[in-house]
């Protein structure tokens, strides 16, 4: 058996000696625990949507649309969880996905998940947006596995520097990110009047880099702080890109491309016409547009374009292995997870941040083995049922 499931027992055997879990294993828990410990500020960022949230309200629900049939006598005493995706080899198909400015939610922000993905083996996405630089949190990640997230500026020097300082450091694989050229309409952030950027977080690799730092007239200081910012404002998003600029990446980054924001089948076309090599099915966990449409309710036509001429991932509204398995039933070659493990950074650092990781993996071999399933290429449409 792969072994991930005995985290399980793990617990039990703490439990022995009167040891409970320093967090809770039900993971939709977090977030409760997560707004106790959290300022208001942080917590609105991190767990607030657009508009009226019914996008993220949709996520969760499109889940429950779909059971599970589980199917007797298989025989899944050997289990198998590994995947290889986009040339990585992973021990699971499980992602952390990008989320930037983690220092809100602790100190040691994308170092600790950093450190948390490595120890535990599976693959890192860094956002554009992180509160520490594509160096810094290389180094925390060592051996470990790690992608790079890119919000696509308007400066196009600018960008290439991001994808150069990327693969000097180790960072494998390209997650282009395209729903976010310009921040939603966001009640919570609003409310709490706050946004971290313009407080000097999650611009780390914007100052860091020389390219920028060549544009504000040097490293960043003091004296042209303000000066930095509104350049960061200037060149964050550029609502302009169309498909064919897709080219200007292919230029600039020899590795595998991901398109991160693809929920209409015809987008999942353009996408392998252009070369893509993978599509990421996701609406940015409600974070973009409210009202959209679920990611799990986009996910099967996604597929079904794509069919076997890219990888298809997803992203948007996982929350526990059950929620895994509808996803890779559904053609989902692997999944990003986001707000858990946030949560989980929040709650307990490193430590938190590797709970969370545990108990998914160990809920999803759980949840595969009781299905009569061994292996994730073995999850297809026919274990699931319409609610």
């Amino acid at each position: 058996m792969s072994g991930l499931a005995d985290f399980q027992n793990s617990i039990y055997l703490q439990g022995l000696g009167d040891v409970l879990p320093a967090l809770p294993t039900d993971l939709t828990r977090l977030e409760g625990l997560a707004e106790r410990a959290l300022s208001a500020r942080a917590f609105g960022y991190v767990a607030g949507s657009a508009g009226s949230e019914a996008t993220a309200r949709a996520n969760r629900a499109a889940f429950d649309r779909w059971r599970i049939v589980p199917r007797m006598l298989r025989d899944v005493a050997e289990r198998d969880l590994s995947v290889t995706v986009l040339g990585t080899p992973m021990p699971s198909p499980v992602l952390l996905g990008p989320i930037g400015v983690q220092s809100i939610f602790h100190p040691d922000g994308e170092l600790a998940v950093a450190r948390a993905a490595a120890a535990e083996g599976l693959t890192m996405v860094l956002s554009t947006a992180s509160s520490f630089g594509i160096e810094e949190v290389a180094e925390a990640n060592g051996d470990g596995p790690r992608w790079y997230q890119l919000y696509w500026p308007k400066d196009r020097e600018l960008a290439v520097s991001f994808l150069e300082r990327a693969k000097a450091a180790g960072y494998t694989a390209l997650v282009v990110t395209l729903d976010t050229f310009t921040l939603a309409w966001r009640p919570r952030d609003l409310d709490q009047a706050y946004l971290p950027f313009l407080r000097g977080i999650g611009v780390a690799n914007y100052f860091s880099d020389p390219v920028f730092q060549k544009a504000v007239g040097g490293p960043v200081t003091e004296a042209n702080r303000d000066m930095a910012l509104l350049h960061w404002v200037a060149n964050f998003g550029n609502p302009s890109l169309t498909w064919d600029d897709l080219l200007f990446l292919r230029e600039h980054w020899d590795g595998p491309i991901a398109l991160k924001g693809i929920q209409h089948p015809d987008d999942a076309r353009q996408a392998v016409d252009a070369g893509m090599d993978a599509v990421i099915v996701s609406n940015h966990g409600g974070r973009q547009v409210d009202g959209a449409v679920a990611s799990l309710d986009a996910l099967p036509g996604v597929v079904d374009a794509v069919r076997d001429q890219a990888t298809v991932l997803f992203d948007s509204g996982i929350r526990t292995g059950a929620d895994i398995v509808k996803a890779l039933a559904l053609g989902a070659r692997a999944v990003l997870v986001a707000r858990p493990y946030a949560y989980g950074l929040a709650l307990g650092g490193q430590t938190g941040v590797q709970h969370v990781l545990r108990c998914l993996q160990a809920e999803l071999e759980l949840t595969m083995a009781l299905s009569g399933v061994k292996r994730p290429d073995e999850l297809k449409p026919e274990i699931l049922v319409r609610a």
